[in-house]
C-alpha cells in the first residue's frame, strides 16, 4: 500500500497524481491522505479517513500552469522589445506593477483642496483638561472667523452624554499575508526579510510552516495556548476560539502561523529573530484570549452663541478588562489614526471652561502610494497570487527595475491657523511640510520633476 500525503492544495494533489501516473499504481494500492498540521493527534486521524485523489483539483493546477504560458510566455517578449532584453512578466508581477502604475496616475490626476477643521481645549469644574471637535468642517478662513466670532463671549454646556459599554475581540493569527503586513508596519522589515527570518524561524523548530492562508489552529495548539494563558494570566484571560478564512480562494493547506510550543515567549537567537518571533507568539496567544471590556463615552458640548447644530464632540474610552489587550494592540495602516484617550468626569448639564480654540486650515490628501505591506494587503484582498508568491514577486520587480522603493522629501505649504483664546482672535500664516514619503513604492519611470508618468 502506498500513501500519498503531499499538501492539500493544488499543487499537493498534482504531486500525488504525478507520483501515482508515474509509479504506475492501482486505486487499490494508493491511498490519499492530509492532514494540517504534523502532530500525532492529525496524522492518525487522517490514516483513519483516507480519500482517492481529487482530479479537480489537479486539473486546477494544470490550468494555472496553461495560464502562466498563456500570459506570461506571451507578454515577456513584448518587454524585450519596449524595455530591455532578459526581462520577464510573471503573472502576478505584470499585475502589481500595473496596481503602483494605476496608483500613480490617480495620484497625478487629483485635485487637492483646503477645508477648515476645529479644535477646542476645555476644562470640566474641577478643572481637568480635555480636548473636542467641531462636529462639521468648514469650508474656508471667512467662514472660520465668523464662527470664532460667535463663539466670543459663550458659554459652553454638556448637552448629551453618552456613555456605552464596547466590546473588542482579537485579530485572527498569522497567515503569510497578515505576517508580512504587520512585521512592516511594527518592525520595519522588508517582506523579503520577514519570510527570509521566518524560514530561519521554522527550520530551527520554532514556528509553524510559514507559507499558509489558513487562520485556524489545530486543537493541540489551542490547548497549548490555553494552559500557557491560565499559567501567565488567570482563568479569566483565556478563551479558546478557531476562526474563519474571509478569503474565497484560500487552500487552507496548512495551519495558521504560530509558535511551535506556546510555554516558549523567548528563544535565543539573533535580534532579528526575536523580534519576529515574539510578534508571532503575542498575536497567537492573543487570539485565543478574553475580549477586551471597554466603556467608550461621547461629550457633546452646545455653544450659546452658535447655532444648536453646531456641537464640539469629546471622545474617550476607558478599558474595565484589557483581555487580549494586555498582550498584543494590532496596528493599522492609517497614520492619522489617533488614539483615543481618557476623558475627565463630566456630568449632563455641567459647564465647561473654554482654553482656546483652534481653527486649522488643511487640505485633502490624494490616495496613498503603496508600502509593500499595503501592497500585498491589495494583492490578497484581489485573490491575486499565493502566499509564497508575494515576498519574491515584489523583490523581483524592484531588482528588475520595475518599480523603486526609496524615501522622497515633501514639499512645503502654507496654512493659515486662527485661534480663539480669552475673547481675542489672532490669524497666523504657518509652514508645513506635506507628503513626505517613507518606504513607498514608485514606478520606475516617474519622477518628481513635473513629468507625467508614461509608463
Amino acid at each position: 500500500m502506498v500513501w500519498l500525503a503531499t499538501d492539500e492544495d493544488r499543487e499537493g494533489e498534482a504531486i500525488s497524481w504525478h507520483l501515482k501516473e508515474t509509479l504506475s499504481l492501482t486505486d487499490e494500492r494508493t491511498k490519499r491522505i492530509t492532514f494540517n498540521e504534523i502532530t500525532k493527534t492529525a496524522i492518525l486521524k487522517a490514516i483513519e479517513n483516507p480519500r482517492k485523489i481529487n482530479l479537480p483539483l489537479v486539473e486546477a493546477q494544470q490550468a494555472r500552469r496553461v495560464l502562466d504560458r498563456l500570459v506570461g510566455f506571451e507578454l515577456s517578449p513584448v518587454l524585450w522589445k519596449k524595455v530591455k532584453p532578459s526581462l520577464s512578466a510573471g503573472r502576478v508581477q505584470s499585475v502589481s506593477v500595473r496596481l503602483l502604475v494605476e496608483r500613480e496616475k490617480e495620484i497625478q490626476n487629483f485635485q487637492s483642496s483646503s477645508f477648515i477643521r476645529v479644535n477646542g481645549k476645555f476644562t470640566n469644574t474641577d478643572g481637568q483638561p480635555f480636548k473636542a471637535e467641531l462636529n462639521k468642517k468648514l469650508s474656508d478662513v471667512k467662514e472660520a472667523r465668523e464662527f470664532l466670532e460667535k463663539c466670543q463671549g459663550s458659554t459652553y454646556t454638556v448637552n448629551d452624554l453618552e456613555v456605552k459599554p464596547v466590546k473588542k475581540s482579537p485579530t485572527a493569527p498569522f497567515t503569510t499575508s497578515t505576517l508580512q503586513q504587520e512585521a512592516s508596519r511594527k518592525l520595519g522589515f522588508s517582506v523579503a526579510r520577514t519570510m527570509q527570518v521566518a524560514q530561519q524561524l521554522y527550520e530551527a523548530g520554532y514556528i509553524t510552516y510559514m507559507r499558509t492562508d489558513s487562520v485556524n489552529f489545530s486543537e493541540t495548539a489551542i490547548n497549548g495556548a490555553k494552559a500557557a494563558i491560565i499559567s501567565a494570566f488567570g482563568d479569566k484571560y483565556s478563551n479558546p476560539r478557531n476562526f474563519a478564512t474571509k478569503s474565497k480562494g484560500a487552500q487552507e493547506a496548512h495551519e495558521a502561523i504560530r509558535p511551535t510550543d506556546f510555554g516558549r515567549q523567548q528563544i535565543s537567537g539573533d535580534a532579528s529573530q526575536a523580534r519576529l518571533y515574539e510578534l508571532i507568539w503575542k498575536r497567537g496567544i492573543a487570539s485565543q484570549m478574553a475580549d477586551a471590556q471597554l466603556e467608550k463615552t461621547v461629550a457633546k458640548i452646545s455653544i450659546s452663541g452658535a447655532s444648536t447644530s453646531d456641537l464640539f464632540v469629546a471622545n474617550g474610552e476607558v478599558i474595565k478588562f484589557d483581555g487580549f489587550l494586555k498582550v498584543y494592540i494590532e496596528s493599522t495602516d492609517d497614520e492619522n489614526e489617533e488614539q483615543e484617550g481618557m476623558l475627565p468626569r463630566l456630568n449632563k448639564g455641567e459647564k465647561v471652561n473654554k482654553v482656546e480654540i483652534l481653527a486649522t486650515q488643511r487640505f485633502t490628501h490624494h490616495p496613498p502610494r503603496y508600502t509593500e505591506a499595503s501592497l500585498v494587503k491589495k494583492l490578497e484582498e484581489l485573490g491575486i497570487g499565493r502566499p509564497s508568491t508575494y515576498a519574491p514577486t515584489i523583490s523581483t520587480i524592484q531588482k528588475r527595475g520595475y518599480v523603486v522603493k526609496e524615501e522622497r522629501q515633501g514639499t512645503e505649504r502654507k496654512y493659515a491657523q486662527l485661534i480663539l483664546s480669552g475673547n481675542t482672535i489672532t490669524e497666523e500664516e504657518k509652514n508645513r511640510k506635506y507628503r513626505c514619503r517613507k518606504k513607498q513604492t514608485f514606478p520606475n519611470r516617474y519622477r518628481d520633476s513635473g513629468k507625467r508618468f508614461s509608463g
